[in-house]
């Protein structure tokens, strides 16, 4: 038996797709503007998961240049069938005003952490599409459609439409299966066979307190679909004191001892209904199927913060996780990731300096195009982060340091700059609320003497404080006056300010910025993630 404590994937790993092969299992989450696309985890007990594959790591499978916050890869699809790994995708392009621009693709893989193929083009009509293998070898997308008119819901439906391999396209008819249920906002769809029965999953009710799994169900694939005797299937919005919010978007898996689990988002407010800077989540419960061949989580239909798993023994895996990196590798650890691409040898290096990550500076971190910024997920309520940077601007245009990020207009940040007035470097520090600006230091100016070499910048996060410090030496800290608040970086604060890119988590990482054009460069020696 295994004793799970939920989340299993911590920090912003939302949207889970989780797909079985043989006693291996493998969960598919949405990386939204992050590039490399998609994060895919390993797992052989369900409780103790490795990231192995960013399987969208090419700019022919994946160009996000300019996409907005929040958009790019929303709710991939993975699935496993005719000795090969199929995933589906959705890369979005506009998600203001009434339209989204979504369009759709397909990508296979012999192996899970192998060279993805190019992408297969299906179509554009809404978002979160899936791909259903059907036991007469036939194959099917699943998706939702979205409704641009102003007189109509948005959210028009789920369609269903047939995919032919030979031809590489959907062909036949596009049919809506399902129009949802009173929850409304009707997406995130995946079909399961059992007994007889074709079993429509889908999420509801937004992405906020109010989501939901629902589920339905036909004899005939094509409909009609009868609604879930006691739906929502999953949801925590009838009891705000549970830990695990937000629960929905899920998919189901039958285990290797027959049975089902569904995993699933969800956040875990700081306060009762509040903040989530970690992002949405994910966990998982048990199904259990009763005599009329309905699904049901145990034990009631809200997430549970710990489930036992029986008949599988546990099996832990050797992390790559890695607490401090001293970049002795020419690639980098597969927990970091660049915003929108990747970022080739003129803007971000390992090789140039053995020993140190180099950035060159580019656009600033209010662009949606070229960022020099690397960073990995906030992924516990307490931890420190911290680096060590080497870096000789000229002018007050040119910035690099540790910056805590949500999306292009909120994020603080942690830099060295240049004083044109006393000609020397100095310590700034900018926070960006809402692309409202605040800069503390501007007139009390932190200098660093010349003869400086190496600066050493940290931030410690505990639960909604932020404190940031520098050092010249690693041990003697000079904390900043100021106390920010983590709730800035999470969705709830976005989405109640009026932002529509309200999707992600908390990043922490390295940038460099120059606004002349000169590409100047910033080495940094290490980087630290330690939770406490």
């Amino acid at each position: 038996m295994v004793t799970i404590e939920n989340p299993i994937l911590k920090g912003f790993n939302p949207d889970p797709s989780i797909c079985r092969v043989g006693d291996d299992y493998y969960i598919a989450t949405s990386t939204f503007e992050w590039f490399p696309g998609v994060q895919i985890h390993h797992s052989k007990d369900l409780k103790n998961w490795k990231l192995i594959s960013r399987p969208l790591n090419r700019m022919s499978q994946l160009n996000m240049l300019g996409n907005p916050d929040s958009g790019g890869i929303w709710a991939p699809c993975l699935t496993y069938c005719d000795n090969k790994f199929w995933l589906i995708y959705t890369d979005v392009k506009m998600l203001d005003g009434i339209w989204k621009d979504t369009p759709n693709y397909l990508v296979t893989c012999d192996t899970i952490d192998g060279q993805w193929s190019e992408p297969i083009y299906l179509n554009s009509k809404g978002f979160d599409p899936s791909l259903f293998h059907d036991d007469d070898g036939k194959k099917y997308l699943v998706q939702m459609v979205w409704d641009h008119r102003t007189n109509n819901h948005p959210f028009y439906g789920i369609m269903l439409q047939e995919y032919s391999v030979e031809e590489q396209k959907l062909v036949g008819e596009a049919k809506v299966i399902f129009k949802g249920t009173d929850i409304k906002l009707v997406e995130g769809p995946h079909i399961y066979k059992k007994d007889g029965y074709y079993y429509l999953v889908v999420a509801e009710g937004g992405t906020q307190y109010e989501h939901a799994i629902t589920v339905a169900r036909s004899k005939e694939l094509w409909g009609e679909y009868e609604v879930h005797p006691n739906n929502p299937m999953l949801t925590s919005y009838n009891n705000p004191k549970n830990p695990l919010q937000k629960a929905g978007h899920g998919s189901f898996v039958q285990l290797h001892n027959g049975d089902w689990y569904a995993v699933h988002l969800v956040g875990r407010p700081l306060t009762e209904r509040g903040y989530c800077p970690l992002g949405r989540e994910t966990s998982i419960q048990k199904i259990i199927w009763n005599e009329n061949e309905w699904p049901f989580i145990d034990g009631g239909n809200e997430p549970k913060l710990t489930i036992d798993i029986e008949g599988i023994e546990e099996v832990k895996q050797i992390t790559n996780v890695v607490e401090y990196d001293d970049f002795d590798s020419e690639e980098l650890n597969i927990h970091f990731q660049t915003l929108r691409v990747p970022l080739d040898e003129n803007t971000m290096t390992l090789k140039e300096r053995p020993g140190y990550l180099r950035l060159y500076g580019k656009n600033s971190l209010n662009s949606k195009f070229v960022q020099s910024l690397v960073a990995r997920r906030w992924q516990s309520f307490k931890f420190t982060s911290q680096t060590c940077l080497e870096f000789k601007p000229d002018t007050f245009q040119q910035t690099a340091g540790l910056v805590c990020y949500y999306n292009t207009e909120n994020w603080m940040y942690l830099n060295i700059s240049y004083d044109e007035v006393e000609n020397k470097r100095v310590i700034d520090f900018i926070e960006c609320d809402n692309m409202k600006f605040n800069q503390p230091y501007i007139n009390d100016k932190i200098y660093i003497d010349d003869d400086i070499e190496r600066v050493h910048f940290r931030v410690d996060v505990n639960y909604s404080k932020v404190r940031f410090a520098y050092s010249f030496d690693k041990e003697n800290w000079n904390y900043l006056d100021i106390t920010l608040q983590a709730d800035k970086l999470s969705d709830d604060y976005i989405v109640e300010n009026g932002n529509p890119g309200f999707f992600t988590g908390a990043f922490v990482g390295m940038c460099c910025q120059d606004m002349t054009g000169n590409n100047i460069n910033a080495d940094f020696d290490y980087f630290i993630y330690k939770e406490l």
